[in-house]
């Protein structure tokens, strides 16, 4: 099954160690790594991992997005860029080695003219073949309609394809009443959505059964390492989350998105897919740094979390 990524809001992430983190102080740091990042290149990244393929489109301008496309191709990810005017942005994150903290620096995104909005929404619309799968993911840029998301998910869903949306904020809030697959909110993302503090998973489900109700197929909330909670027409299930060593939260929920697409793209029902991608969410923390899940990881986590249910 065809699965194409989309990100609008995406980095280089640069990262590099140093021994202690000091005010005021020249800080030598290791040889920096340079890696492409971002919600929905992350997807198609761990996809590959978990040894499946995708297309991904992404916003690309100046020589960070020359820079960029070099990292893709290192990667071997079949990548489309839609051109913008000003570069792409950069992220940097500095992992102290004396207490193992990560510091992360988001630069800001490029802003987007209206004119960049509706050629990507128009190559979205026009996507031929259409996908099976268009997973859209991360922040919007400076200047980006808060309901592109909404946009470009209709435009895709009416041509048949099975949307999926993680994101959050006002961008989040827009996807009331569209036909996506599944939204991956965690608790406080979907509090926002309803307007008011969510209590207890009982709560939880009666919100996410109301988005579904509005035409929605599932809703995968995140608990973090306390697992997710997996609401559907017909299935409400707490998946609790293996124990592993914490090395790096970044690419976790991407990886673990990368995860339930990977499962669904293989036939898998949802309840299944969902405990797949809390797998992956947690073999990705378990790497250092902006790497994500690991194949191996995955298939071990994956089968651990299916003896807590037994």
């Amino acid at each position: 099954m065809r699965i194409v990524t989309v990100t609008m809001n995406l980095a280089i992430d640069k990262s590099a160690g140093v021994q202690n983190v000091m005010p005021e102080s020249k800080m030598r740091c290791s040889p920096p790594t340079f890696e492409p990042g971002g919600g929905g290149i992350n997807v198609s990244r761990a996809i590959k991992k978990l040894g499946g393929e995708s297309q991904t489109y992404y916003t690309c301008g100046g020589h960070t997005g020359d820079l960029l496309r070099e990292l893709l191709d290192e990667e071997e990810l079949e990548h489309h860029s839609l051109p913008i005017e000003e570069p792409t942005r950069q992220n940097f994150t500095v992992f102290e080695e004396s207490t193992n903290r990560e510091y992360r620096f988001g630069l800001p995104g490029p802003r987007i003219s209206a004119g960049e909005i509706d050629h990507v929404v128009d190559r979205l619309a026009a996507l031929d073949p259409v996908p099976d799968f268009a997973v859209m993911s991360g922040s919007l840029p400076p200047g980006a309609p808060v309901d592109f998301y909404a946009r470009a998910a209709q435009a895709l869903s009416e041509r048949g394809a099975a949307v999926v949306v993680d994101t959050s904020g006002d961008p989040l809030q827009s996807l009331r009443s569209v036909p996506l697959l599944f939204i991956k909110p965690n608790i406080r993302e979907l509090g926002q959505m309803a307007g008011r503090p969510l209590e207890g998973e009982s709560d939880i489900t009666a919100f996410a059964h109301e988005l579904i109700d509005e035409g929605m197929q599932a809703v995968i909330v995140s608990l973090g390492a306390g697992g997710a909670i997996l609401v559907s027409d017909d299935v409400t299930e707490k998946i609790a989350a293996p124990t592993v060593r914490i090395r790096s939260k970044i690419g976790a929920g991407d990886s673990m998105v990368a995860g339930v697409v990977r499962a669904l793209s293989q036939g898998r029902p949802m309840q299944d897919a969902a405990r797949y991608g809390v797998a992956a969410g947690a073999a990705a923390v378990m790497t250092p740094g902006t790497n994500l899940c690991r194949y191996e990881d995955t298939e071990r986590l994956y089968e651990t979390i299916n003896n807590l249910r037994h």
